[in-house]
């Protein structure tokens, strides 16, 4: 069967060009050389990330890292309660996605409420806490500036008590660099909960809250000249056409609804909380079996897994891709 290939760059909604492809060939093994040179490896399977989107009770930990490079650090955090001190990061912009239940973010430049499928940008500088209730959300350590390429629903405001029954307590604020990581903490001292928030009051900036809508098709949502955040909203039924991007790494979560990944480097079912990574250049599509949403993160620099692999894509078939399509694929 032949099918269409988009050449894609980062910067651009329009593909380079476009190629017809035997779709069998594209997923297949190279034919055999003739001649005594080993042009690239065998690629390994496409790994799987996954964390429940149900909430647990377990005992406080760090965010959990996903992928990370020198510029950019992927995170997965579930948390009930308080986190243990105010952050300020000294060299990025921190990205948060809701994922399940509700988070209240404070800050310098105001209080907001996050609900699941909202997306928000901390400023480098700007120190914060969250108050959590059965939550769990990602996290993007991306170096400043970022910019929001779509318009705010809302934004943060000057709210107190921040929560019912906050009261000011002694609390620590940690100054963190290189991607907030654990570890790499410059210091960390006692503050002043009460006069640490009322700084709102002194500064006019606040914290845009994005909300996407359903309209099919991918919405960016953050953007600096190496990186990009936008989410997916797709349906079943369309042309499966496959895009190759050929200058960024690809990361996407699925945040709702189950789809099947289609790449030279395997077929994976994919549901609600699974991470998956497209190295730079590889040809993908998917096959969507109910409306849903996915997240896609786009990297100039390769964004190597630093979590535990869940499970591995299946190795590609013709009988494999004749049951997903439910039609036959001509070899």
């Amino acid at each position: 069967m032949n099918v269409i290939e988009d050449l894609m760059v980062m910067s651009s909604e329009q593909p380079l060009r476009s190629v017809v492809r035997d779709e069998h060939l594209l997923l297949s093994p190279p034919h055999p050389l003739n001649v005594p040179i080993k042009l690239a490896q065998e690629p390994p399977p496409l790994s799987v990330v996954h964390y429940p989107q149900e909430f647990q009770a377990l005992a406080y930990a760090p965010p959990r890292g996903v992928y990370e490079n020198d510029e950019l650090r992927v995170e997965w955090q579930e948390l009930n309660g308080r986190q243990p001190f105010y952050h300020r990061n000294a060299d990025v912009d921190e990205i948060s996605y809701q994922i399940a239940g509700d988070r209240t973010l404070m800050t310098e430049l105001g209080v907001l409420e996050h609900r699941p499928g909202e997306f928000s940008r901390i400023p480098r500088g700007v120190a914060h806490d969250n108050y959590s209730r059965a939550e769990s959300h990602l996290l993007f350590y991306i170096p400043a500036p970022v910019a929001e390429l779509v318009p705010a629903q809302r934004e943060s405001q000057p709210v107190f008590p921040p929560f019912p029954g906050w009261q000011p307590a002694p609390a620590n604020e940690a100054v963190t660099w290189n991607l907030g990581a654990p570890g790499r903490d410059i210091i960390i001292f006692g503050t002043d909960e009460q006069q640490l928030l009322d700084q709102v009051h002194s500064d006019d900036r606040r914290i845009p809250m994005l909300r996407p809508g359903t309209d099919q098709g991918t919405t960016w949502l953050y953007g600096t000249d190496r990186i990009r955040i936008g989410l997916v909203t797709a349906g079943p039924g369309g042309e499966r056409r496959y895009h190759r991007t050929v200058d960024a790494d690809e990361i996407q979560y699925q945040a709702h609804g189950h789809r099947t990944l289609i790449t030279q480097y395997g077929l994976v079912d994919l549901e609600p909380g699974d991470f998956v990574r497209l190295p730079l250049g590889i040809a993908s599509a998917s096959v969507v079996t109910e409306t849903g949403d996915y997240l896609r993160l786009l990297s100039r620099g390769a964004l190597p897994q630093v979590a535990g692999t869940s499970r591995t894509a299946d190795q590609y078939s013709p009988e494999r891709l004749t049951t997903l399509l439910g039609a036959e694929v001509h070899s």
